[in-house]
């Protein structure tokens, strides 16, 4: 009996009490990031939820905007300026555009957590995919800020303004689920988007092409439209190492 112990402790070598301890310190450390992964998983998820009430608080306002009176601007508008003596010195009348461009010009500039200044010009409305989304503007079109705003919402990418002569180019995020532009790689040609531009004018497209490219290849950004209102939408594929293209023209 007393061989068969020592023999037994004869087994348990420094270099065996060296991998256990490097068997546990891996064990736990494996743990740990285990928890780091998944507190980071649940914080995105967080942080998308919270992007995704913001995205809706601006469609909320963008809606309201244009349930407002706009009565004034249906009629010429005189303005009459006077001196400090009570004279009249001049005179301007005020056309329904131009009233209307002071409302938009004065529209309220907002700011994101990372202190870009944005405003929405936009609301882009997919009936087969159930999108609803206002579309931003930033200030300095740098890449910082778009990756900022994208957290938020859809965002203008290049080109003409909304509803007008021209390719009006819209990114948005790709989340392989319901948000943002996620299911904008399932429209197929002939499908309808809607675009409401801040004079609250809304004009319908249809999708005729859908194609994905590099993230590099920047051509469906051009503004060659044969005189015609294009929209382009973009978003990645799902392993995000393309980008998907949907095109489409106002009819």
């Amino acid at each position: 009996m007393n061989q068969i112990l020592v023999t037994k402790k004869l087994y348990i070598t420094p270099e065996l009490k060296r991998k256990k301890k490097i068997y546990k310190f891996n064990f736990f450390f494996s743990i740990f990031l285990l928890c780091v992964l998944v507190s980071l998983c649940i914080y995105a998820e967080y942080d998308r939820n919270k992007s995704e009430e913001v995205s809706q608080e601006l469609m909320e306002e963008f809606k309201a905007e244009e349930q407002e009176d706009t009565t004034v601007a249906k009629n010429n508008v005189l303005i009459v300026v006077l001196d400090h003596e009570g004279k009249e010195e001049t005179s301007h009348t005020i056309t329904p555009q131009e009233q209307q461009q002071t409302t938009i010009n004065k529209k309220n500039i907002q700011t994101t957590n990372d202190g870009y200044r944005y405003r929405t010009i936009a609301a882009i409305h997919i009936p087969k995919i159930n999108i609803n989304y206002t579309i931003l503007d930033g200030e300095t079109d740098s890449e910082q800020e778009t990756e900022a705003l994208l957290k938020i919402s859809p965002t203008k990418f290049w080109g003409a303004d909304p509803n007008e002569i021209g390719n009006f180019c819209i990114v948005g995020h790709n989340y392989r689920n319901t948000r943002f532009f996620s299911k904008v790689p399932t429209l197929e040609n002939g499908d309808i988007i809607e675009i409401t531009d801040e004079s609250k004018k809304t004009l319908r497209y249809s999708v005729y092409t859908k194609y994905e490219v590099v993230p590099e290849d920047l051509s469906c950004t051009s503004q060659l439209t044969n005189g015609k209102r294009e929209i382009t939408l973009i978003t990645c594929t799902n392993d995000s190492k393309m980008r998907v293209i949907v095109k489409a023209r106002a009819v």
